[in-house]
């Protein structure tokens, strides 16, 4: 389960074999059942999870009960509740894996343990916080105001990994249509 790991970090920074020993040693690894929760809203982000097989997304609920996906973690990526496991305040999301997953965890004090003390991971987690910024807009700007027709297609030509591995429900709730809406959109195209 390393090997991606140190995959990741290859080409990520220039790592020597004895740095990246250090950094292994403080991930875990984990077999994740499909539909399990890692995190549940209201609870404080401990953990952040490097997906080695399978997906983990990142979802809210609305006070209607709608899951809202905001974010998918598939194999060769860092995935957690950002904000929460920085703050140490309750979490508003959920982090669940959709696909029977493996994963490589690493408590929250050992995460930034490795940050402050190896300058390779401090590059890695500036990386991921940009990465993740620049997604996000990606996505803001590449939805915002867009039909829900416009969204899918957007989706099917930028992240085209959701649409083809991931269920109806899913890729709905990530759109903001429901299940019906999305199977009535694929005819149209």
């Amino acid at each position: 389960m390393h090997e991606l790991l140190h995959r990741y970090f290859q080409e990520k920074t220039d790592v020597d074999p004895a740095t990246f020993e250090t950094i292994r040693a403080y991930f875990e690894p984990k077999k994740v059942r499909r539909n399990e929760v890692l995190l549940s809203a209201g609870d404080v982000c401990r953990h952040h999870y490097f997906v080695t097989k399978g997906c983990i997304r990142i979802y809210t609920l609305t006070p209607e009960g709608q899951e809202l996906t905001r974010y998918f973690t598939f194999e060769g990526k860092f995935g957690t509740a950002l904000t929460s496991l920085i703050e140490q305040q309750p979490s508003f999301e959920f982090l669940q894996a959709i696909e029977k997953s493996e994963v490589l965890v690493i408590g929250r004090d050992d995460f930034f343990q490795l940050v402050d003390t190896v300058p390779q991971f401090n590059l890695i987690y500036r990386d991921m916080l940009e990465m993740a910024y620049i997604t996000s807009q990606k996505r803001i700007y590449g939805l915002q105001g867009e039909s829900a027709l416009e969204r899918l297609r957007w989706l099917m030509r930028y992240q085209p990994k959701i649409v083809s591995r991931l269920s109806n429900k899913v890729i709905a709730s990530y759109l903001g249509v429901t299940p019906y809406t999305l199977s009535r959109l694929k005819t149209e195209l």
